[in-house]
């Protein structure tokens, strides 16, 4: 399956005039008849509408309303709640005596509201045992895949960002299967976040970042119709998983002769990376993975001592004996 070569990178951002772009305040308090038909169904639904705004950048329509708590739902594509984070919040919130802060929500068929980016505030007020919640009840129904490009405040870690992708890529495929994965490339942002999410489904432990470097280098986004390109993913997060179980034979063996340290399957990986001498050129992910994995079957740990992980980019030699 043929990928698309990278997208070049995007020009520096230049510093746009003040006040060129967008509503003027005026603009985006006008009302419009598009969300009528949304606002009727939020009342059906046991909601009540605050209000309604166009938003100041695109201009497009937004409803404010409070909707029963029980309707809304996170969307399976975002990150896992952390019930840490979720009783903290709920204890801040008790202690203010406030919620302010809306969550986004788009009406389904099923007459329930799911949230992308919601999911602790949303945690929060169940465990607080609210009866309602206000949203931002959003007409766009493509915003549920979007957002996660609007994710950006508070970072995701690798884990975090490939699991969101997948499960946004599952969800796609039941929704728009038939439309090239390159028509995506804004959703995904990277093609290789879709490959280590099929990993992580299967291997939660998986250390990404340490064949980042080289996953990074054999993706591209294919031109074929998703449906058919996660097949493709879940075959090359295969690969990668075999790959790994062998790293991860040399990891204990070098353990085993005493070398301790973080960097360890860092290591590995950099030892058999010979990407990293070729600078230019394209490289077929299945081909080149198995050669990655051939090499790392032959790695001899007996031979192997603190100096060559430190020489490699891994932890200072001195680190081996802490």
């Amino acid at each position: 399956m043929a990928a698309t070569k990278k997208k070049p990178r995007a020009p520096r951002r230049k510093k746009a005039e003040a006040g060129s772009k967008g509503l003027a305040p005026k603009d985006v308090s006008a009302t419009s008849d598009a969300t009528k038909a949304l606002e009727a169904q939020i009342v059906q639904d046991g909601g009540a509408v605050i209000g309604s705004y166009k938003d100041p950048l695109g201009g497009n329509a937004v409803i404010v309303a409070a909707l029963p708590i029980d309707k809304v739902k996170p969307t399976d594509y975002q990150r896992d709640r952390s019930e840490t984070h979720t009783k903290k919040l709920a204890n801040a919130m008790e202690r203010v005596g406030r919620y302010l802060d809306p969550v986004i929500a788009l009406r389904h068929a099923d007459g329930l509201y799911y949230s992308p980016n919601g999911n602790h505030r949303l945690g929060a007020m169940t465990l607080l045992g609210a009866k309602s919640i206000v949203a931002l009840v959003v007409p766009d129904a493509d915003v549920e895949f979007k957002i996660l490009a609007l994710n950006t405040e508070k970072a995701h870690n690798l884990k975090e960002r490939s699991l969101e992708v997948i499960r946004m890529y599952r969800g796609l495929v039941g929704a728009r299967g038939k439309e090239k994965e390159s028509e995506f490339i804004a959703m995904f942002e990277e093609p290789h976040f879709a490959t280590f999410g099929a990993v992580y489904e299967k291997r939660p432990r998986f250390s990404a970042g340490a064949y980042t470097s080289v996953v990074k280098r054999l993706e591209g986004f294919f031109e074929e119709p998703i449906q058919d390109a996660l097949k493709e993913r879940e075959k090359r997060a295969d690969l990668l998983i075999a790959w790994d179980d062998d790293v991860v034979k040399v990891v204990e063996a070098l353990k085993a002769k005493g070398l301790q340290s973080p960097y360890l399957k860092n290591y590995v990986v950099a030892r058999v990376n010979f990407l990293r001498f070729k600078k230019d050129g394209e490289f077929d992910f299945e081909e080149t993975i198995g050669k990655l994995h051939a090499a790392t079957k032959k790695i001899d740990a007996d031979k192997v001592n603190k100096e060559d992980i430190a020489k490699m980019g891994g932890a200072p030699a001195e680190s081996s004996d802490e």
